[in-house]
């Protein structure tokens, strides 16, 4: 919403004192390791903290190093993300002055935070291409390194007519690996049809990079993790498999979900319950159902509202007649643009979640 010229970035912004929870001891030290098995974590400064029950929740980081001169250009040269609270503006001021030339959007493999950022990030620029008489001058590309446009095919319809709207040039599978932003040059690997590497080079006037995403390295080089480096829960209960008194959520746990706010939401109450239950000496029985939600931006003042679960099940918040999430909707934009943040800053990380309950195994 920043890099479409939307909302400031500071509206964007809060002090994090202002937004914990009360009764809440806040420690300003990174964690360093982790000792289940003695049930301490380690605090950079050295500090031991001792818990009877542990919540990891660390998010993703975003590894702009894996893609070859990229730290070093973005910002300028025409080289911008949405993905840095710095960049956003500076996305939407090349969006403003781009005349003509081309127009590149990247998205990287999976897992990333919020899959159809990279998207919403083109189809703004777009919009206010076409509604200032530009885009004709423009040639619009998107490089995915994924096979398809979106990983649930009910929402690729609507996605598909917005990008024959805007004209936009799609390139699956491939993989931005590098960047020249004196000469503004990108370079993309990918793989044909009889599994042969290339590397394809493309000019660009504008770059818009989503970063390739891992766990953070104190999680990845942790006891909590699995193979892939993503802390090892239960899918649907969140609670570590190995130790059974540590749960986590949010984009630093292997659940097979999208990586959303909405996800962390859902799955937070879950948590919670099951923690309590824990404490009471009962058996857990909340469970999470994969719930992600991904409002997809294809114009200023409409959105395709994705919400899905695990195995690709559609999980709408409203009836069809409401909001068709299938289909670009100006209730979706209210949502988004007035509803959800008062709901973020106030409800969310106050700690207070008034309209959603885990589902209980019976």
């Amino acid at each position: 919403m920043v890099g479409g010229g939307v909302f400031k970035a500071a509206s964007t912004r809060r002090n994090m004192a202002d937004v914990i929870p009360a009764h809440t001891k806040w420690l300003k030290e990174a964690v360093k390791a982790f000792l289940p098995d003695e049930n301490h974590v380690v605090l950079e400064n050295g500090q031991k903290i001792a818990y009877q029950y542990l919540v990891v929740a660390a998010g993703i980081k975003l590894n702009w190093d894996a893609i070859e001169g990229l730290s070093a250009t973005l910002g300028s040269n025409g080289v911008t993300s949405n993905y840095r609270y710095d960049l956003a503006p500076y996305t939407w001021e090349l969006v403003k002055n781009l005349n003509g030339g081309k127009a590149v959007f990247s998205q990287p493999p999976m897992p990333i935070k919020c899959a159809g950022a990279p998207q919403k990030a083109m189809y703004l620029s777009c919009d206010h291409w076409l509604k200032n008489d530009k885009l004709k001058d423009i040639h619009v590309s998107f490089y995915n390194a994924g096979a398809v446009l979106f990983g649930i095919a009910n929402y690729v319809p609507a996605l598909e007519s917005y990008i024959q709207k805007y004209q936009v040039n799609t390139h699956f599978t491939h993989n931005l690996v590098k960047v020249d932003g004196p000469n503004k040059r990108a370079y993309f690997a990918t793989t044909n049809k009889d599994g042969e590497k290339s590397i394809v080079e493309t000019e660009f006037d504008m770059l818009h990079v989503c970063p390739p995403q891992t766990a953070p390295d104190f999680i990845r080089n942790s006891p909590l993790v699995d193979a892939a480096g993503w802390v090892d829960v239960d899918k649907e209960t969140l609670q570590h498999v190995t130790f059974k008194n540590i749960w986590s959520l949010g984009d630093v746990s292997n659940t097979p979900n999208a990586k959303t706010m909405a996800a962390a939401r859902k799955q937070a109450p879950v948590v919670a319950q099951n923690i309590a239950d824990a404490i009471d000496g009962k058996t857990i029985h909340a469970l999470y159902d994969g719930y992600g939600s991904c409002p997809l931006t294809v114009e200023r003042g409409k959105i395709v509202l994705a919400e899905f679960g695990y195995g690709g099940k559609l999980l709408p918040t409203f009836p069809k007649w409401l909001n068709d999430g299938t289909k670009p909707t100006y209730l979706a934009w209210v949502l988004k643009e007035d509803l959800l943040p008062p709901f973020y800053w106030h409800g969310m990380l106050k700690g207070y979640e008034w309209f959603v309950k885990p589902t209980m195994r019976k």
